[in-house]
């Protein structure tokens, strides 16, 4: 009798879910409807036996949302199904506080991976590196983990411990740490200030909702103190929105010029962001450093600051993060993050999993005076791997001279440059 309950139940599944699929597929040519009819079908076979024959008790919704998890995860590490908690963790609000650690992350080479760490925060004090892999959080590896997953494991209350193992390809090191989270303040303009013979430093850390003022405001201020050059630093500037880089950028692009523009599958996912500043200032010289911790929003400005020749870039290959998802909710307070676009660069070049190569390639070597710290408290063993010591590298920002600093000396040297060909041009 029970098996007969079971059995009903799975008809009434296969039908519900033919009828959701045919409503799903109304819009799709008859020949992509024939190639899918045949796996759904397959799908729920599946979905039968394991209702009729699994072990244990199974729910219908965490089936199908776990299926759902897994088609989706298969089309690219950005673009997830979220269950209505996951859902509402991507909308919690980032602007202002939020307890973590400090981190910038994404899916790279299948792997947990570090943009960026965002300077003054826990993870930064440890000396978290871009490229670093996680490939534990407290003690359970990330394989497969989803980035919303990983998000949720790292953010959590003030003072409170979350130990992380991470994989150092660039130095073939295991590096066990414990982050202690913090309420994590994010500003977009770390600094703003002269640095020698006129030439302006802005470093520019995240770009948010007050980033054109607060970049005008800069820009005012050095002006005010006779900047004749600048140097805008997007190192380890993970981006952030979208329209705040183009609004960075269109300060130093002629009127109605492309900034960036969009490409995807339809028609209506293509966009095109253009300048329509009135008065942008387009003889400044200008350089503008990056790393491998410069994604998103800063490859947008390096990008078509490049192509227009209007600045040079300096450093080393930025990360390549160049693709948009789109959020669409469900009727069940789910959501779909889907990946529906690319970016472009104003004369075509795709930033995604290319990044923007710098006109001049300068490999960072930062002298830096704090050392290096051991760690005090004993590890444990780490599974497969033998117990290793721990290394904290530790930035104190307050006492670092920019002059050790080789790519902004860099930077500096080539604004100089150009004062120096500019002025023989004019005698």
């Amino acid at each position: 009798m029970r098996r007969s309950k079971k059995l009903i139940f799975f008809s009434l599944v296969v039908i519900l879910s033919f009828g959701v699929v045919s409503i799903a597929l109304s819009g799709i040519d008859r020949k992509k409807k024939d190639e899918v009819y045949p796996q759904i079908e397959l799908f729920t076979d599946v979905l039968g036996m394991i209702q009729n024959d699994y072990v244990e008790e199974t729910k219908p919704k965490d089936l199908i949302y776990g299926a759902l998890k897994g088609m989706v995860m298969s089309l690219d590490p950005h673009s997830q199904f979220l269950d209505p908690d996951a859902y509402n963790e991507l909308k919690v609000e980032t602007e202002g506080q939020f307890g973590g650690i400090g981190i910038e992350i994404t899916i790279k080479d299948d792997l947990l991976t570090v943009i960026t760490p965002i300077e003054g925060t826990p993870a930064w004090g440890v000396g978290i590196k871009s490229l670093d892999r996680i490939v534990k959080i407290d003690g359970e590896l990330t394989r497969n983990i989803t980035l919303l997953e990983a998000v949720k494991k790292l953010r959590g209350k003030p003072q409170t411990e979350v130990a992380v193992t991470i994989w150092r390809e660039s130095e073939g090191k295991l590096l066990d740490l414990k982050i202690t989270r913090d309420i994590i303040k994010i500003k977009d303009i770390k600094e703003a200030k002269i640095l020698e013979d006129n030439i302006g430093y802005i470093r520019l850390i995240e770009f948010r909702e007050t980033t054109d003022k607060n970049f005008s405001d800069a820009l005012a201020k050095l002006r005010s103190q006779n900047m004749d050059s600048l140097i805008l630093d997007l190192r380890n500037n993970p981006g952030g929105l979208l329209e705040s880089a183009v609004d960075v950028c269109k300060k130093f692009v002629e009127n109605g010029k492309m900034i960036v523009y969009t490409k995807g599958k339809e028609q209506g996912q293509n966009m095109e962001f253009k300048s329509k500043e009135l008065n942008p200032d387009l003889d400044l010289p200008m350089v503008i450093l990056v790393n491998d911790g410069s994604a998103s929003g800063s490859e947008i400005v390096a990008g078509a600051l490049q192509d227009y020749k209007r600045a040079i870039i300096v450093g080393v290959k930025t990360f390549g993060k160049g693709s948009v998802q789109t959020v669409m909710p469900l009727r069940d307070g789910s959501a779909l993050r889907l990946t529906t676009s690319k970016y472009f660069t104003p004369s075509g070049r795709i930033i995604h999993g290319e990044g923007i190569m710098p006109d001049v390639v300068v490999e960072p070597t930062i002298i830096e005076e704090a050392g290096e710290e051991k760690a005090k408290e004993e590890k444990k063993p780490v599974d497969i791997f033998k117990k290793i010591e721990k290394e904290q590298e530790t930035i104190k920002e307050e006492s670092k001279d920019y002059k050790n600093d080789t790519q902004l000396m860099h930077a500096i040297y080539i604004l100089k440059g150009i004062k120096v060909y500019r002025g023989m041009k004019k005698s």
